[in-house]
């Protein structure tokens, strides 16, 4: 048996012996109910349990000691005190604490971008046609006028009149749907201005169909692929435009 082994058996006898004494100097009569006491937050709880009975204690204590004995004699270091229903793990120098768990913070959805939607130009719309071919009717545009789609469709002006049913004093208005003869041309130069050239925007109120019939025989469709814009498309004062 080590130096150490030795100690820790007489400490262990001179504890025990002076519990016996105490307890035969103890009255026979009933023990006084043991009291609890709270302890300021932070103590360390004893890991034995409070009994009446001395003896019991006496017990409990050689038990454990005896353990603890072993434990040490097998050269481990004791790990936990266990008593009636509870385990308090010690180390040497520290007392039991409870360490917090600290939960992950949440990561944050980035927000997907929404792209708003086009918004779709309103009022009366007009489909392309190829130059050298007429279509078998035509919806007036803002700016636009009879004259003006007789020469870019090179037809009689006085026979599209009244394929529409229309004569020249009638008001002429955006919307207005005209009938397109299929024969016939029209009397006179179709060109009202030379191109291809560029045009410059005199004003907030002109669009491709009114610069087209400016021109006479131009097509707005053709002139708006040659600026790279759309036909819709809203134009501003002296802005360039591309007449083929």
């Amino acid at each position: 048996m080590s130096n150490k082994q030795r100690g820790l058996l007489i400490v262990s006898i001179f504890v025990i012996s002076n519990m016996l004494i105490s307890a035969c100097q103890m009255s026979a009569s009933n023990a006084p109910a043991a009291t609890p006491t709270a302890l300021p937050t932070g103590q360390f709880v004893s890991p034995l349990p409070s009994a009446e009975n001395p003896m019991d204690l006496i017990a409990e204590f050689a038990k454990q000691t005896a353990a603890a004995q072993t434990t040490v004699a097998n050269g481990g270091t004791p790990q936990a005190v266990v008593t009636t229903g509870t385990v308090i793990t010690a180390q040497p120098g520290t007392l039991p604490s409870a360490t917090p768990t600290v939960g992950a913070p949440s990561t944050p959805t980035n927000a997907v971008p929404t792209t708003p939607a086009a918004s779709t130009p309103s009022g009366p719309t007009t489909t392309p046609v190829p130059a050298g071919v007429r279509p078998a009717t035509y919806t007036l545009q803002n700016g636009e006028f009879p004259y003006c789609i007789a020469r870019r469709f090179n037809v009689d002006p006085d026979q599209l009149l009244s394929l529409s049913g229309l004569t020249s004093p009638d008001l002429y208005y955006p919307g207005l749907k005209l009938t397109i003869p299929q024969s016939g041309a029209f009397p006179g130069d179709r060109m009202l201005a030379a191109h291809p050239t560029t045009y410059s925007v005199v004003s907030a109120d002109e669009n491709l169909y009114s610069i087209a019939c400016k021109f006479g025989d131009v097509d707005p469709a053709a002139i708006a692929s040659a600026t790279g814009i759309s036909l819709s498309a809203t134009l501003t004062v002296g802005q360039p435009i591309k007449i083929p």
